[in-house]
């Protein structure tokens, strides 16, 4: 998925501010994430603000931004960050990260790190068959929408319990990402979170559309499919479905590009951080063979709708290939993704055979 990538782009003019940081609790203001245009291009921002603006007050969304990858990975594990009250983010959880959505199960234990767990058996079988009949579904036709017709539909049939809702936020920060069962107490069933689809289906999405967009890779897959793990992992850390998670200090923080006051709501730009040239080479380049792969971005390892959207994408992504051998883009289509803080494709037109 090329379309994004801001390659050509000039550097901004820096001027006196590299090198700078923020001193003290003094709000220094650079572009704001809900400026006209920044859902369009994004990425152009986000280096912006990683190169001129490491750190700096978002007065429209009412958080401080925060950029590069090592200052975002601290927010995300430092204990002096905390999850928002309203994050719906449970007493002695985690905060929603990526496909996570906070389940104190998800949080590690006291004196090791939750290693990752199984997926049950019936659920991985129910993915298998949902992903081979839905394709099955589409190998017929001259065209197809992906998006549509597949990844809508594949996290739908791994779902358990009742249809989720959207949670509506307060007003002054949007938050689409965090999400609310509808009517089902607490543990009422044994994986909760994997209710949740809206999140799995957009990095569904954004997984197909970087492994279409490479003939190459695609041929590996086919002969490797084993591989569709690594293509996975890079498409979270290329093309996170969640754009933006939010924080809050709990005490005075020091980071690479100033110092936050404590108490401070903070933007944690994931997009961004997955993008720093300085963590990952040539990052704007999709390559699931980089040496520099990393997961630190897309929740824990051991959360039950961090394991089952690799699982979609995998199985998801061998049905395709089985049932369609030459599955490749419609006539003249090119992938773009869409929005800001939840961001992928809207559509993924091709033709099966």
């Amino acid at each position: 998925m090329q379309a994004d990538a801001p390659e050509g782009i000039p550097a901004p003019d820096l001027g006196r501010r590299t090198g700078r940081p923020a001193r003290g609790p003094r709000r220094s203001t650079g572009p704001s994430l809900l400026a006209p245009g920044a859902a369009h291009d994004p990425y152009r921002l986000y280096r912006v603000l990683r190169e001129a603006y490491p750190l700096s007050y978002d007065v429209p969304l009412g958080a401080w931004l925060v950029s590069r990858y090592a200052d975002v990975a601290t927010a995300l594990t430092d204990p002096r960050f905390t999850g928002l009250p309203h994050d719906t983010a449970p007493r002695g959880g985690p905060a929603p990260l990526g496909l996570c959505h906070g389940s104190p199960r998800c949080a590690p234990r006291k004196h090791h790190a939750a290693a990752p767990g199984p997926i049950p058996r019936h659920l991985a079988a129910r993915v298998e068959r949902t992903a081979y009949v839905l394709a099955r579904r589409i190998a017929g036709r001259q065209q197809a929408d992906l998006v549509e017709e597949f990844c809508r539909w594949l996290p739908v049939g791994a779902a358990t319990g009742p249809s989720p809702r959207p949670y509506v936020p307060r007003p002054y920060v949007p938050r689409p990402y965090v999400l609310r069962p509808s009517g089902t107490p607490a543990g009422a069933a044994a994986l909760p979170c994997t209710r949740y689809t809206a999140l799995r289906e957009t990095a569904l999405a954004s997984f197909l559309a970087n492994v279409l967009d490479d003939p190459d890779l695609l041929a590996a897959l086919r002969v490797e499919p084993a591989l569709a793990d690594r293509a996975w992992t890079e498409s979270l850390r290329r093309d996170p479905p969640v754009q933006v998670v939010l924080r809050r200090t709990v005490t005075e923080v020091a980071l690479s590009g100033g110092t936050l006051p404590a108490g401070a709501d903070v933007a944690c730009l994931i997009g961004s951080a997955g993008r720093d040239p300085e963590r990952f080479a040539a990052p704007d380049r999709f390559d699931p063979f980089r040496r520099d792969q990393g997961r630190s971005l897309t929740g824990p390892a051991s959360c039950p709708a961090v394991l089952l959207g690799r699982l979609e994408a995998g199985q998801g992504l061998g049905a395709l290939l089985d049932a369609m051998p030459r599955l490749r883009w419609a006539d003249g289509f090119r992938p773009a993704g869409t929005g800001l803080l939840t961001r992928g494709p809207r559509a993924l037109l091709v033709r099966p055979g």
